[in-house]
C-alpha cells in the first residue's frame, strides 16, 4: 500500500516544504504544550509525522516536536530540574519515536482514511501501552493508572490529530488546486 498524501509526503515534496512541514509540527507542538504541559499529544504528532513523511524525516520531525515540547517546559514551565524529571522526559522522546514507527508500519499496510485511523490507533496504543509498561517496571501499581486518566489522554490526542489531519488535508487540497489551475493557465508565447 501507499502513504497517505497530505501534502508533504517524501516522494512528493522538496526538501524545503518537508522543513515547512517539520516546522509546522514543531510550532503546533509549542502550541499544545502551552495547553496541556504534560498532557501534549505525542501520540498524535507521532501518527502525523508518519503519514506525512519519509521514515528518517518523520523521526526527525518527532524528535523536534519532543525536543521543543521539551525545551518549552524547562525553560517557561519551569519543569523540575532533577533526574527523576530528565529521565521521564527521555523516555517520553523514545516512546514518541516507537510510536512513529508503529504509526508508520501502518500507514503502509493501511491506505486512505481507514490507514490514517489505523495509524493513530497504532501510534496511542503504543505510546500508553510503554507509559503502562514502565509505570509498572518502576512500581507504579496499575490501579494508579486511571481509566478517566486514559481516556482525557486518548481524547486530547484524538482531537490534536483530527485537527492536524483536516489541516493538513485543507493545505493540501488548496496545494493540488494552485497546481491545476497553474498547468491550465493559457501560455503566453
Amino acid at each position: 500500500m501507499t502513504a497517505i498524501n497530505l501534502g508533504f509526503t517524501h516522494s512528493a515534496s522538496s526538501p524545503s516544504r518537508t522543513a515547512i512541514g517539520m516546522g509546522a509540527l514543531t510550532i503546533a507542538s509549542v502550541l499544545t504544550t502551552v495547553g496541556f504541559a504534560c498532557a501534549v499529544p505525542l501520540a498524535a504528532f507521532a501518527a502525523i509525522a508518519a503519514m506525512s513523511f519519509g521514515r528518517r524525516e518523520a523521526l526527525a520531525a518527532v524528535g523536534a516536536v519532543w525536543l521543543a515540547n521539551q525545551a518549552w517546559g524547562f525553560t517557561f514551565m519551569h519543569y523540575p530540574m532533577d533526574g527523576k524529571t530528565f529521565a521521564w522526559g527521555g523516555a517520553l522522546g523514545m516512546i514518541a519515536a516507537l510510536s512513529c514507527e508503529a504509526a508508520g508500519l501502518a500507514t503502509r499496510r493501511f491506505a486512505g482514511a481507514v490507514g490514517a485511523f489505523v495509524a493513530f490507533l497504532a501510534a496511542f496504543l503504543v505510546y500508553e501501552g510503554s507509559l503502562i509498561a514502565i509505570d509498572l517496571a518502576v512500581g507504579i501499581s496499575a490501579d494508579d493508572v486511571a481509566l478517566a486518566t486514559v481516556a482525557r489522554i486518548f481524547l486530547i490526542n484524538a482531537c490534536a490529530f483530527g485537527g492536524l489531519w483536516a489541516l493538513k488535508t485543507v493545505l493540501t487540497n488548496a496545494t493540488s488546486r494552485r497546481k491545476l489551475s497553474a498547468t491550465l493557465a493559457p501560455r503566453h508565447i
